[in-house]
């Protein structure tokens, strides 16, 4: 069955870096795009990044743009979001979907 697998999270300070890894199963993974999604407790969960198909396209939330880079490897079946100058607001639950599936989700906190 369709599965997807975040990992990396964790604790950081304000201005560090952390890398998320979605590793994905149960279909073509080169045939789909992929996104990152971000939930903090009681709101919805909002889109960070996207990729397309072939890694050619990436679209960012304006709150990420110039911070985060999203990318994938189609040999790999897995989907990274490298995440530099984090901030307290980037803290949150980051899940990686294929538009119908969702992970268990990674927990990124950034707090000093």
């Amino acid at each position: 069955q369709v599965q997807l697998v975040e990992s990396g999270g964790g604790l950081v300070q304000p201005g560090g870096s952390l890398r998320l890894s979605c590793a994905a199963s149960g279909f073509t993974f080169s045939s789909y795009a992929m996104t990152w999604y971000r939930q903090v407790p009681g709101k919805e969960r909002d889109m960070v990044a996207r990729i397309s198909r072939g890694g050619g396209v990436t679209t960012y939330a304006d709150s990420v743009k110039g911070r985060f880079t999203i990318s994938r490897s189609n040999v790999k079946s897995t989907l990274y979001l490298q995440m530099n100058s984090l901030k307290p607001e980037d803290t949150g639950v980051y899940y990686c979907t294929q538009g119908s599936t969702w992970g268990q989700g990674t927990q990124v906190t950034v707090s000093s």
